[in-house]
């Protein structure tokens, strides 16, 4: 098999169990994720099956979260997860949030929530929190925050519902923390849901439990050439002998330093790029 899986990950499940999951039901080792969801967190998750791994380093680094946030109080993992404890009686406004949310767009600086899939020392940021072991010393990040849309605030709740667009290693959690305590009622947050990762929605995306079987899992597999939307060569015989041997072929009007896939009898047997006027294979595919 050859691919992508738009997989609906539940909460409770880390991604590595996703791919564990699809292991046993394919009998097939080689399958990986993009873009790790932490336990708590559920929603779209893109599995490559096959040698369609070696393709995730093109994705679009393109992320939506839809964010359910509680303030008043905060946690020492930034989520439901953790210790939860009373900040501020301070009952926050729609308006007063709205003026705060511009300060989290763009490029931002951020330290990853104790409740993360980070590696520190060899070991997840979430699997010391559950031990309640929360390290001082997580290195900070910047990221990007494309926009910050609010979908939803109820004042007697004190919640608030916001869909936020960023860029790959942005941490939710951390975002909410921070908005807290610029208003300084403190918040954290209470539910994750990722919408968009890359090219892959929620919408398209399958639960994992309606794949029970190599059969099912044809039925939505995604050639890469609808993830990735690069112009597709059609090869000769005598470019396909070439090109499977990992060698160049002759350009004939392809702009340098454009991706494209390479395709023989239906099937997609590589990718390339144009460099000095030649197409040169990145990758085979056979």
């Amino acid at each position: 098999m050859f691919g992508f899986l738009n997989i609906y990950k539940p909460k409770g499940m880390t991604s590595h169990d996703v791919v564990s999951y699809l292991r046993r039901i394919l009998k097939i080792k080689q399958i990986g994720h993009s873009g790790t969801l932490d336990p708590l967190a559920e929603g779209v998750l893109p599995i490559a099956i096959g040698k369609a791994t070696r393709l995730f380093e093109y994705f679009s680094d393109d992320k939506a979260y839809i964010v359910e946030m509680k303030f008043g109080q905060i946690s020492d993992t930034y989520d439901s997860e953790g210790v939860i404890e009373e900040f501020s009686d301070k009952k926050v406004t729609e308006d007063e949030l709205l003026k705060v949310i511009p300060n989290f767009v763009g490029n931002i600086t951020q330290i990853p929530p104790a409740h993360s899939a980070v590696h520190y020392k060899g070991k997840r940021l979430y699997e010391l929190a559950r031990k309640g072991i929360i390290p001082d010393d997580i290195p900070k990040r910047e990221v990007n925050v494309e926009k910050i849309d609010l979908l939803d605030f109820d004042f007697d709740k004190q919640t608030a519902r916001l869909e936020i667009f960023c860029s790959k290693g942005t941490y939710i959690r951390s975002i909410v923390n921070d908005i807290g305590m610029a208003l300084e009622s403190g918040a954290y947050m209470y539910d994750l849901l990722r919408s968009i990762s890359s090219n892959f929605t929620l919408k398209d995306s399958f639960k994992l439990d309606e794949i029970q079987s190599v059969e099912d899992a044809k039925k939505m597999l995604i050639n890469p050439v609808e993830v990735l939307l690069y112009k597709q060569k059609q090869l000769s015989d005598e470019d396909f002998c070439r090109v499977k041997n990992g060698n160049y072929i002759q350009n004939d009007d392809y702009q340098d330093s454009e991706n494209l896939f390479l395709v023989y009898d239906n099937q997609t047997v590589a990718l390339a790029s144009v460099e000095d006027n030649l197409i040169k294979v990145k990758k085979v595919f056979l």
